[in-house]
């Protein structure tokens, strides 16, 4: 069944849009924690000498989940991704529209917020930054096949691509490209973090969600919104 979904490919040489949490201004993160400025030097410290090193975090930190964060947890429902399950390999997503990214991540932010905000009513802020980045890989392409194989969009299981993400693995595919099931556009899943290369900041954007309310704007420059989503209708 995946050899003749896999039978097409691409000569892929273009941008893909990664889309990140971030913080427009620099923030002291232990600030809460302690007054003494040399505690809170300490702590930055420690939390760095365990962070994973790794020499480009835009490109590489997706494949490094599996193994750093999964080695002593099952973090499968927290980083599980459509094509990965978190416990064997990372994948690297990215989109060829900016719009897809935000519908991607607005997605996955309102997961996190009914897991701990549902009855919340109020906004919530999230900051958000863009990179263009670079791939260059032959590509399985699964776009326009959604009508043969519908779980490929499947908004309720991950069961299906997950096992085709394991098959492409298994035979060393570089990745996809594939329809979001979240908005109409496409994004890239990378298996090879060496087929990525020349990350460019793009833009900040700014999530203002409520989740009591469902809804989410999202703005391109402070207090100007470009985009309004709702974000039931992405479930």
């Amino acid at each position: 069944m995946f050899g003749d979904l896999c039978s097409a490919n691409v000569d892929f040489h273009d941008d893909l849009i990664r889309n990140i949490k971030t913080i427009r201004e620099s923030q002291d993160l232990f600030d809460d924690r302690s007054s003494d400025p040399h505690e809170r030097a300490v702590a930055i410290a420690a939390e760095a000498e365990e962070r994973v090193p790794t020499p480009a975090a835009i490109i590489t930190r997706p494949f490094d989940y599996g193994t750093v964060v999964g080695y002593s947890f099952d973090p499968s429902t927290w980083q599980e991704t459509r094509f990965s399950d978190a416990r064997r390999f990372g994948v690297w997503h990215g989109s060829l529209e900016v719009e897809t990214t935000v519908y991607e991540t607005v997605f996955q932010w309102q997961q996190f917020l009914m897991d701990s905000y549902a009855t919340e009513d109020g906004v919530i802020t999230g900051e958000r930054r863009l990179f263009d980045v670079r791939c260059d890989a032959l590509l399985i392409d699964l776009r326009g096949r959604k009508t043969a194989f519908p779980d490929l969009v499947s908004r309720k299981s991950y069961a299906f691509t997950q096992s085709l993400g394991n098959f492409l693995v298994d035979q060393n595919a570089n990745g996809i490209l594939d329809q979001s099931a979240r908005y109409n556009g496409v994004n890239g899943a990378i298996f090879q973090p060496d087929r990525l290369s020349n990350v460019r900041e793009k833009m900040l954007l700014t999530y203002r969600c409520n989740p009591a309310q469902d809804f989410c704007s999202v703005e391109r420059a402070t207090d100007q919104v470009w985009l309004q989503i709702k974000p039931s209708s992405l479930f």
